[in-house]
């Protein structure tokens, strides 16, 4: 159904379940915040509260026009209305999307209470549309000066820190975890299969196989290590997917290079990826975990020798 089709009831109809919809989204949000950011939570809870009150006030006014009966008319049923995310389907939520998300969906309901007045001759609804058109642009403004107030004593800033913490915990750490063993436990089949074989296809089946059984047992391990509730690690299946696909992409880096015939230089070359690797391992430990570099680049490289030595050995024995 087109927008240009609807009756006065009609968008009355539309607009009780919009506000309906969104009031349940704001709460969604609150409610998925609520352990980490109280600040959001209580921006969003407002929110909801207000959208409550336009939903009453046209519930009123269509009661008054039109009876009792209110038919269920959705945004999906009219042409021409973006299509909301399932919010009830997030479980890991950062403030500033949701705040992002929310700017988005006041800014269209501000559109539609335009153009829905402009739809109507009736003075009473043309009235309460165009109210709440006004009052919409004003959520935009109040949800500024809340994120004002917020960011002057200090709750943003926290929420800062806390939506550091919470992705450190849920992505970096196990996403680490998984590229140190990968880059480092496979070191020593695939350097030992090289200098036993001296064969470039064969050592990089033996890369592959390694790259791949440590990437799903270590995405096992993850993901059956802690169910997230906790410690707000988050959804175990999302830890075991990063740290698994970590751990693989750890083994392929130098794997790859012996898909080149040149037993040498696929050798030299898969050397100076681990390197790479190695260095990259630190940096991250530096940036996320706080670790000195100088620390981490001596932890690192250390190990990562130590298991390409093995490897050297065994394989040259």
């Amino acid at each position: 159904m087109h927008f240009r089709d609807l009756t006065e009831a009609q968008i009355l109809a539309l607009a009780i379940t919009a506000e309906e919809e969104d009031s349940r989204i704001y709460r969604d949000f609150a409610e998925a915040l609520r352990a980490n950011f109280p600040a959001s939570t209580e921006l969003f809870t407002t929110m909801a509260a207000e959208e409550d009150g336009h939903r009453h006030r046209l519930t009123a006014l269509y009661q008054q026009r039109f009876g009792q009966h209110i038919p269920l008319i959705r945004r999906q049923d009219v042409k021409g209305f973006l299509k909301r995310r399932p919010s009830w389907t997030v479980t890991t939520l950062r403030p500033e999307l949701a705040r992002g998300e929310a700017a988005l969906m006041e800014i269209e309901a501000r559109r539609f209470y335009e153009q829905a007045a402009q739809r109507t001759t009736d003075a009473g609804i043309r009235q309460l549309l165009n109210d709440l058109a006004q009052e919409e642009q004003k959520h935009e403004h109040t949800a500024e000066k809340i994120d004002s107030e917020q960011s002057a004593d200090g709750k943003l800033h926290e929420e800062h820190l806390a939506a550091k913490r919470l992705f450190v915990l849920r992505f970096v750490q196990p996403g680490l975890a998984g590229l140190m063993d990968g880059s480092v436990s496979t070191l020593a089949p695939l350097f030992a299969a090289a200098f036993a074989t001296g064969n470039t296809l064969d050592t990089f089946k033996v890369g592959l196989a390694a790259s791949v059984g440590a990437g799903i047992s270590m995405g096992f391990a993850e993901a059956l290590s802690d169910d997230g509730k906790l410690s707000g690690r988050g959804t175990p299946w999302i830890r075991g997917v990063v740290c698994g696909l970590m751990t693989m992409l750890g083994g392929l880096g130098h794997t790859l290079p012996y898909l080149l015939k040149d037993f040498h230089l696929a050798t030299t070359l898969a050397t100076i990826v681990v390197v790479v690797e190695l260095g990259v391992i630190a940096w991250v430990r530096k940036r996320y975990m706080d670790t000195p570099l100088l620390s981490a680049v001596f932890q690192i490289v250390v190990g990562g020798l130590l298991v390409f030595a093995a490897g050297w050995l065994i394989g040259s024995g």
